[in-house]
């Protein structure tokens, strides 16, 4: 059984900075690409940053030069830095990773954490 637990969001007003944390447990053998994504209410979930196995990253126009995704394979843990929040960045923050579990390749989701930028 993997679960992935997402922690860190809040509530944080405009201009601020969040940390988001994603991190896997259970029988995991390795874990190739993982992703942040996010969905606003009454909004499609949306493809927010990626990053492979080897440390490749990929951003979303809206996020580029204020969000920063990394990851700690030894932790097997995932994070989101985003700074310079603004309150379109409202949204629950979903991570999502593809695992080998030992011969059981598979996509999982974590639960979500509510980020909300106000003031």
């Amino acid at each position: 059984q993997v679960q992935l637990v997402e922690s860190g969001g809040g509530l944080v007003q405009p201009g601020g900075s969040l940390r988001l944390s994603c991190a896997a447990s259970g029988s995991i053998f390795k874990i190739y690409d993982i992703g942040w994504y996010r969905q606003a209410p009454g909004k499609q979930r949306e493809l927010v940053a990626t990053i492979s196995n080897y440390g490749t990253t990929s951003y979303a126009d809206s996020v580029k030069g204020r969000f920063t995704i990394s990851r700690d394979n030894a932790k097997n843990t995932v994070y989101l830095q985003m700074n310079s929040l603004k309150p379109e960045d409202t949204a629950v923050y979903y991570c999502n990773a593809a695992i080998d579990s030992g011969g059981h390749y598979s996509g999982y989701w974590g639960q979500g954490t509510q980020v909300t930028v106000s003031s």
